[in-house]
């Protein structure tokens, strides 16, 4: 198996009124990694997202997940391996239980009896809503209900999960809930945020999206640490945050990547 889940060379990207969202994005993301990707609104992080599995289709370069290329013929396939969790949870959740919605996925792919229980089984483990399989899903709290749309994406056994906006709308409590399971997941992880603290409890490398191009790439709490960098892509720590609070690499660990400010192609 190839140690590199995600490749990105040269993306372009235009939609059809002709505005250019993205400019030549690289970017490659190892096996395992966990980064978060940043950058003010119409940056054209979603729609970097959409390409991922081929939602949409680029106007030039080239994405490739473990080795495979995102093309009409693999787009099955594609979509198995790279899960995408909504902003909002209710854009996902459209079954009449929570075990419906988990089962949903794999049941296409032609799971059937004992081996797609076991697999809504784990999914609805691994986001701590193991007893709630039969619940409709409206009525789980927001956190819940973000739980469940992430675990909907884990039942398909994914390579990539990339999660939008993970923590927004949601309480402390469940910010850190969410952050805790995710921690644990054994999976590429591509966060798009603007929570900035978040990506730095949760990702030891990040990169800035700005502009249709990767403006910077290198540890979080080294892109977190620059304020001139922050202020000239807007974005901002919470008033009062000091990114020595909270570090997400191991005492002694070095850096995820050479901290350069940019991912050429």
């Amino acid at each position: 198996m190839t140690e590199t889940s995600l490749e990105i060379q040269g993306l372009v990207h235009a939609y059809p009124d002709g505005q250019q969202t993205l400019r030549g994005v690289c970017l490659t993301l190892r096996r395992g990694e966990r980064v978060a990707l940043l950058g003010p609104n119409g940056a054209g992080k979603t729609t970097l997202a959409l390409h991922l599995n081929g939602v949409l289709t680029p106007s030039a370069g080239t994405v490739r997940v473990a080795g495979l290329p995102v093309l009409p013929q693999h787009l099955a396939e594609i979509r198995r391996r790279v899960g995408i969790v909504f902003q909002d949870p209710d854009d996902q959740l459209f079954m009449p239980t929570v075990r419906d919605d988990i089962a949903f996925g794999p049941a296409n792919l032609g799971l059937r009896g004992q081996a797609l229980d076991r697999r809504v089984s784990a999914a609805l483990s691994a986001v701590g809503l193991a007893g709630h399989a039969d619940r409709v899903p409206h009525h789980l709290s927001f956190g819940q209900r973000r739980r469940a749309a992430v675990a909907t994406v884990l039942a398909m056994e994914p390579e990539i999960l990339v999660l939008d906006e993970p923590s927004s709308n949601l309480d402390p409590a469940s910010r850190r809930e969410l952050a805790d399971i995710l921690d644990g997941l054994d999976v590429t992880v591509l966060l798009i945020t603007h929570d900035l603290p978040y990506a730095l409890r949760l990702c030891q490398r990040s990169v800035i999206l700005s502009g249709g191009v990767i403006v910077a790439d290198g540890p979080t709490a080294d892109l977190l640490a620059d304020a001139d960098l922050l202020a000239r892509h807007r974005l901002e720590l919470p008033y009062g945050f000091d990114v020595r609070m909270l570090d997400s690499r191991p005492p002694g660990q070095p850096p995820a990547r050479d901290p350069a400010r940019s991912s050429p192609c």
